[in-house]
């Protein structure tokens, strides 16, 4: 495929499609909920409390958004280190698959009523793990 090479056409390291780093982003959403808490100084803890009213529920969403982060870092490095930038599909996966867990396992019918924010989320969780296992560019990228 012609997006496989770079500008020089030259095959090398093919850039990574769009749609993975948006399933990146998203499942570490608590990362990048607390960057723009630190990032905005006076009302970081105003913020954390806006978005994520239980803490722990905000611990959770780090660990569980860990394995996207290191995805994110390893990426730049995924020529030279093959064997660790083909396990990221599997802990991307398993961590998505967790975080849609730990999202249903929330679930309850005030929780629908009140918003319906959840159910959303939960949507996404699925919609991403779907994409993981069936999209055949999103399987090769994590190949080359």
């Amino acid at each position: 495929m012609m997006e496989d090479f770079d500008t020089e056409g030259e095959g090398g390291a093919a850039p990574l499609p769009f749609l993975l780093w948006a399933i990146l982003l998203y499942q570490a959403r608590a990362w990048i909920l607390l960057i723009m808490a630190g990032a905005s100084r006076q009302q970081g803890d105003t913020l954390l409390r806006l978005f994520v009213p239980d803490p722990s529920t905000f611990y959770i969403g780090l660990a569980l958004g860990l394995p996207a982060l290191l995805c994110m870092a390893l990426s730049g490095y995924r020529q030279r280190f093959p064997r660790s930038w083909r396990l990221c599909r599997i802990s991307i996966l398993i961590g998505g698959a967790l975080l849609c867990a730990w999202q249903l396992s929330q679930w309850n019918q005030m929780a629908l009523e009140s918003s319906p924010l959840l159910l959303i989320l939960t949507l996404f969780d699925v919609l991403t793990e779907a994409a993981l296992l069936t999209m055949s560019r999103l399987k090769r990228c994590f190949i080359q």
